[in-house]
């Protein structure tokens, strides 16, 4: 199912009454129940499409349209309840346990005072199972890895209860068993879950062995398909080969020539 649609979407900033324009005319769709990964050379323009169809700044032309909706006609509120967003910076918080972080994800739901009902902190506890860190749930914020910190992000967008879950380089700062734990984790869950989920990364070749869709941003050109449809129309090739770099079509590996 297409959850989030884009038709000749043009991305990038209004400054001093001047638009500087860094993609336009793209065209893709976002499929519930997949791992979407989202590829590109540094300064491409990753960052900005997903600030921008996170609704952190504004699109400068086209459409976006969720669930058959253009996206600004949602209220803040709304939104709030359908994209729950993981960003790569660390939470600047201390003296919260994981629990209370996981909470907040409540927010869009609570009254002003910010009080969760016990509904909500079954919520929580689920969101903590689905991620696997009951043995966390204590602990405080501040004295966790960089890997179990991310999963707690993503216990926390999970709390949100939205359809949608946009990350933006979920698994920088992790070592490689971090990584894949965090991919196959974030795969389960687009599955089991039937989430949307939509991340940015610069992991390629792991993003080549656990995504159901690549999206590659090249200049002037967005290319979608899984890695084996974007590796027959030479899209990997083009994006990953150098002097001393090859790609094997074929079974999708990279190859450091020394």
């Amino acid at each position: 199912m297409q959850t989030v649609v884009l038709e000749n979407l043009t991305i990038g900033y209004a400054t001093k009454g001047q638009e500087k324009v860094v993609a336009k005319g793209l065209n893709a769709a976002i499929n519930s129940g997949q791992l979407t990964c989202l590829l590109g050379q540094n300064g491409i323009g990753k960052s900005t499409l997903l600030r921008t169809l996170s609704a952190f700044q504004p699109k400068l032309g086209g459409n976006i349209k969720m669930e058959g909706r253009e996206i600004a006609e949602f209220t803040d509120k709304e939104l709030s309840r359908i994209i729950g967003v993981v960003l790569t910076e660390k939470p600047d918080v201390r003296n919260m346990s994981v629990e209370e972080l996981v909470g907040l994800g409540r927010s869009p739901y609570t009254g002003f005072w910010g009080g969760l009902t016990d509904e909500d902190h079954a919520i929580v506890r689920e969101s903590i199972q689905l991620v696997g860190i009951e043995s966390l749930a204590q602990r405080m914020v501040h004295t966790l890895s960089d890997g179990e910190r991310q999963k707690v992000m993503i216990a926390k967008a999970l709390a949100q209860q939205t359809p949608i879950i946009y990350l933006d380089e979920p698994t920088a700062f992790l070592d490689y068993p971090s990584k894949v734990e965090t991919m196959q984790l974030l795969r389960r869950l687009a599955i089991q879950q039937q989430k949307t989920i939509f991340l940015s990364t610069h992991d390629v070749e792991l993003s080549l062995q656990v995504a159901d869709c690549i999206w590659l941003m090249e200049p002037d050109m967005l290319s979608v398909g899984t890695p084996r449809e974007l590796a027959a129309q030479g899209a990997l090739s083009r994006f990953i080969e150098r002097a001393d770099i090859t790609f094997d079509k074929e079974t999708l590996q990279i190859r450091v020539l020394c």
